[in-house]
């Protein structure tokens, strides 16, 4: 059996606050919303795929000021160097902690949104490394300066290889 990813659901305090961060910021748009009982929370519904009717959902049925739960982050995957620019420069406009963090693999943006769910939205660079590895990179670079760094920092890296030539050799390691 093959699991593929759907979708997370948050227990939220601010519903308005959260809907605002994922719809404005994120580029999130509702697809659905009603009482999760007769006299139950609210549900809300998110998605920016057509073809998923959510890929996250908030339930405002939070009371505790405690930070967010066990959840560590939720990460999503971009299509383009210049998404991760554009989410950076839209991050830093609404004042959002920002930690930029490369894995050689990727290309990664972590934040937490307004109730302190982590975040990350990546790009997948054309190169495997074998994790755990990160440093940060510098946001100020065009692709082809970034790329470059990325293949300096991580070429001496155990496992460094092509994407394509690594596929699947991750799975199963001790």
């Amino acid at each position: 059996m093959k699991l593929s990813w759907s979708h997370a659901v948050l227990n939220v305090r601010d519903e308005k606050g959260i809907l605002d961060f994922y719809t404005e910021t994120l580029g999130f748009n509702i697809s659905d919303r009603g009482q999760t009982t007769e006299n139950g929370p609210n549900i809300i519904f998110m998605s920016q795929n057509k073809d998923e009717h959510h890929q996250l959902a908030i339930v405002s049925s939070r009371t505790d000021q405690d930070a967010a739960n066990s959840l560590n982050h939720l990460a999503f995957r971009v299509e383009s160097f210049e998404d991760v620019k554009t989410l950076h420069n839209k991050l830093e406009l609404a004042g959002v902690n920002i930690l930029p963090l490369s894995h050689g693999n990727t290309l990664s943006l972590y934040f937490n949104d307004p109730e302190g769910n982590g975040l990350e939205v990546f790009w997948d660079t054309p190169w495997h490394v074998a994790q755990p590895d990160g440093v940060f990179w510098d946001t100020s670079l065009n692709k082809e300066q970034t790329l470059a760094w990325v293949k300096e920092t991580f070429s001496n890296k155990p496992a460094f290889s092509k994407r394509d030539d690594a596929k699947g050799d991750w799975i199963n390691r001790p």
